[in-house]
């Protein structure tokens, strides 16, 4: 997939792998990385790319939600909220993620919600990203779907 037009880049070097850190070029993020101890590390105050890539893609998600609530009318709730949860593990030819993302969605029937979600998880340039390479999951959550529970 090629861009037609790019609106917007960001910059950032990563120096000393997972135990180092991750500077954007404009010095808005300057963050310390560290390997948690599950993946052989010594965990610490510092934070890892799972982590960052979860904070990305529920942000990343949320704003295709809204845009697409935008596009086609449809009241979505100003509090409404994703939850990203990236897991990391092994596979045949190194190792792979895998991505859990948690709607809520309140205050809007359950069936427009999916639908809102299913529309957003097309427009959302993270979905792009990751269909076809990772699995995806989403959950969607409504006080609905909390009070069949």
């Amino acid at each position: 997939m090629s861009l037609d037009k790019v609106l917007y880049q960001a910059t950032a070097t990563a120096t000393g792998g997972r135990d180092g850190r991750a500077v954007t070029r404009d010095g808005m993020v300057d963050l310390r990385l560290t390997t948690p101890k599950e993946l052989g590390g010594f965990g610490g105050d510092g934070v890892n790319p799972e982590q960052l890539f979860a904070c990305g893609y529920s942000a990343c998600f949320l704003g295709a939600m809204k845009f697409v609530a935008m596009r086609d009318k449809l009241a979505m709730p100003s509090n409404s909220q994703v939850t990203g949860t990236v897991g990391i593990g092994p596979i045949a030819t190194g190792f792979g993620l895998e991505v859990a993302l948690t709607i809520y969605v309140p205050n809007m029937p359950l069936e427009q919600a999916q639908l809102l979600v299913e529309r957003a998880h097309q427009v959302c340039p993270y979905s792009n990203a990751t269909r076809q390479n990772i699995d995806v999951r989403l959950h969607v959550i409504t006080d609905q779907a909390l009070l069949s529970i």
